[in-house]
């Protein structure tokens, strides 16, 4: 069975060190990956890092989005960690995608982009509902640009409407959550290992 490695990337509005609940989802799929033999990055806090607004890999002048690009591309399996903020994902989470644009000309000689046969789950956090609106923009949007989606690939928690409480916060982990990343876990596990047995003909 083929070791497997996956990025993470925590699109956090915050870019201080303490741990968000974003950070806290990343963790829950991150124990349950680590059960199927994937090793999980340290996540990356994109709001704390230098990146420029643009659709190219290399925006210039101090960006920091190469360095992360080939992090990400290195590993078999992303995990997108957003926070949901006005029922949508943070616009972090919108810079990262719309960098992601630039893989549409990357393309290797059999019509490839550098994420083809790479596997994406999401980690999003929030109060009240949004949680399927986020997945689904993030989800199409990875697509569009070459990641594959498994099967139950969104692992979230939403709190009450008006609620005060955050998932990093909360006393005990919602038993439907750890049953969730479970599978989100071992669908990606399992397809990133196909895909890396036998990759997209292109």
């Amino acid at each position: 069975m083929p070791s497997l490695t996956a990025a993470a990337i925590n699109c956090s509005l915050s870019a201080s060190g303490r741990e968000s609940s974003t950070d806290a989802m990343i963790g829950v799929l991150a124990e349950q990956f680590a059960i199927q033999d994937v090793t999980v990055s340290d996540p990356v806090r994109i709001a704390a890092h230098h990146l420029r607004w643009g659709v190219t890999s290399d925006e210039g002048d101090g960006d920091e989005w190469p360095r992360i690009r080939e992090q990400i591309l290195a590993a078999d399996i992303l995990i997108f960690g957003t926070p949901i903020w006005m029922g949508q994902p943070s616009s972090v989470a919108k810079l990262v995608l719309e960098r992601m644009d630039a893989f549409l000309s990357e393309t290797d000689d059999a019509g490839r982009m550098p994420s083809y046969s790479k596997v994406a789950v999401a980690a999003v956090v929030g109060n009240e509902d949004g949680a399927h609106h986020v997945c689904s923009q993030i989800f199409q949007a990875l697509n569009d640009v070459g990641w594959t989606i498994p099967a139950v690939a969104g692992c979230y928690w939403v709190g009450e409407a008006m609620g005060s409480v955050d998932f990093k916060d909360l006393e005990h982990r919602p038993r439907s959550i750890s049953k969730t990343a479970k599978m989100v876990a071992g669908n990606a596990a399992h397809l990133a290992r196909l895909l890396k047995q036998s990759p997209y003909p292109g």
